[in-house]
């Protein structure tokens, strides 16, 4: 008759974790002369909203509904009647009167509303006693380490929202919105537009490939500043990381005095008009952003009144116990990314 007790091994020299292993509690079987890191490691997360958008924190808890309105004037010209063959086409003209003028134009006003949904967010911590207690004599909190999860998760959440919305909710975000405008990057003499192939095809020290990426960026920067009426000129860049790559080991001459990134910082309308240099930033969420999955590039103006998110910050019920278990529910509310003015933004696909 066989044994029916088999023991198992391993083929190599680690010790094995097996069912017996508490994780929740972060109590393991571990070796005699094995030294256990006791540093949580936690998985490897990125986020980056806080740095590329302003928050609308007016919103509460009990809101639903997000919204803002644009106004539009409409205005008349005097007794001079219109202006043409201006250098912005036909112009009303000024609104003059005469001294003794009984028919005087008056402004008109039309006030649009836009709304967007604020979702409710929530995560329940629940443990048990035993858990806790367990955790607490091998110093491993778990409570604190289940809020940190949940924490990341927020901010992960968070960082989608902003930039690419949700998809299943058909909420657009920073990169896709699709009020604003699009452009595509010029081509080399290979027709090549990418910027990687731009740099490969360059055999001239690099001078080509910069101006034709110089180019690149001052043409979105210039296709936001004329659609916004030549009233604001974007501040910010965000371009996919490889891309970003590309602007730091890429030199402006053959003689390696400068890297093409700090040119453009230096180098661009951005900086001429608005007094400061143009704010370049790498962000993993514009690779494959564009029309047909290809690389984006953004500019926009980091200005509340330009574009902004509305969020309720995190809250919690009181603790709850329910048998062995010990819970509570965190909650907030995540808006949609708002774009009082679409014409300060721009998109440049397929760098």
């Amino acid at each position: 008759m066989k044994n029916a007790n088999r023991r198992a091994r391993t083929r190599d020299g680690f010790t094995t974790f097996d069912s017996r292993t508490v994780d929740s509690t972060g109590a393991f079987l571990i070796g005699e002369l094995e030294r256990l890191d006791p540093e949580m490691h936690a998985p490897l997360v990125d986020v980056t909203w806080g740095r590329d958008i302003d928050l609308r924190e007016d919103v509460t808890i009990a809101d639903e509904t997000s919204s803002f309105t644009n106004s539009t004037f409409a205005a008349a010209g005097g007794v001079a009647g219109v202006n043409t063959n201006t250098p912005y086409g036909n112009y009303g003209g000024k609104a003059f009167i005469g001294k003794d003028s009984n028919v005087i134009t008056s402004m008109q006003l039309d006030i649009g509303k836009t709304a967007n949904p604020l979702t409710l967010w929530g995560m329940e911590l629940s443990y048990t006693i035993p858990e806790l207690e367990s955790a607490q004599r091998l110093g491993r909190p778990i409570d604190v380490q289940k809020f940190e999860g949940i924490r990341l998760k927020h901010q992960m959440d968070i960082d989608e929202m902003v930039y690419i919305g949700d998809v299943n909710l058909g909420y657009t975000g920073l990169v896709n919105n699709a009020g604003v405008t699009v452009i595509n990057a010029t081509a080399d003499s290979a027709t090549h537009t990418t910027w990687a192939l731009k740099i490969a095809d360059d055999t001239g020290g690099g001078n080509t490939a910069a101006n034709e990426i110089t180019t690149d960026v001052n043409n979105l920067l210039t296709t936001a500043w004329q659609n916004a009426g030549w009233a604001v000129c974007p501040s910010e860049l965000r371009i996919p990381p490889y891309q970003f790559g590309l602007l730091v080991s890429t030199k402006v001459s053959s003689a390696g005095n400068i890297s093409l990134l700090e040119f453009l910082k230096q180098n661009t309308i951005s900086n001429s008009i608005n007094g400061k240099p143009l704010n370049i930033q790498p962000l993993k969420w514009l690779k494959g952003a564009g029309s047909s999955s290809q690389d984006r590039m953004i500019a926009y103006t980091k200005d509340r009144r330009r574009v902004r998110f509305p969020l309720v910050p995190l809250q919690r019920t009181p603790l709850e116990y329910r048998s062995l278990f010990q819970i509570t529910t965190y909650f907030g509310r995540l808006g949609v990314v708002e774009f009082p003015y679409t014409e300060t933004a721009a998109y440049e696909d397929g760098i």
